[in-house]
């Protein structure tokens, strides 16, 4: 287990993602993390926006918590995922990308996707997401403003 302070470990995914939840929920836990597994369980046809859904709001009362949320390109619930204010889920499918998303985004949810990334290379990426911490400094501001953000149709008039 690293030195972040990380809480628990929430994980989703649509019925895509399915296999790649299971190897990455025993990779962390065999590492130390607690994990929460939010499902779906096998055989089932789910929605993606829902799993995303359900992960954002485990880790809205737990603010030291990461999340790993997977679908078939990780496309669509990363989307679903960063509907929540308190969530910054980054897609990546490289363990520099899955680096820099901590180091300058201060992302709290990596997003994978189990058809376009194999189980070794998705399972650095956690790895090094686990292991990495936020940068601070100029990216903080940056990072500050993204919960700053609103629609035109979301503003105060």
């Amino acid at each position: 287990m690293d030195g972040n302070m990380i809480t628990t470990v929430y994980l989703s995914s649509d019925h895509a993602g399915i296999e790649l939840r299971q190897a990455v929920a025993t990779h962390l836990a065999d590492g130390g993390y607690k994990t929460v597994d939010l499902g779906p369980q096998a055989g089932e046809s789910v929605d993606y926006p829902d799993y995303g859904a359900r992960l954002a709001e485990a880790m809205q009362d737990d603010p030291a918590s990461r999340g790993i949320a997977i679908c078939g390109s990780g496309i669509g619930i990363s989307i679903a995922a960063n509907r929540f204010e308190w969530v910054r889920a980054a897609l990546v499918n490289e363990v520099t990308a899955a680096r820099l998303c901590r180091e300058h985004n201060d992302a709290n949810v990596l997003a994978l996707g189990q058809r376009l990334t194999g189980i070794a290379v998705a399972l650095d990426c956690v790895d090094t997401f686990m292991a990495t911490p936020f940068e601070g400094g100029r990216h903080e501001r940056r990072v500050n403003k993204l919960g700053q953000l609103r629609g035109i149709n979301n503003q105060e008039q």
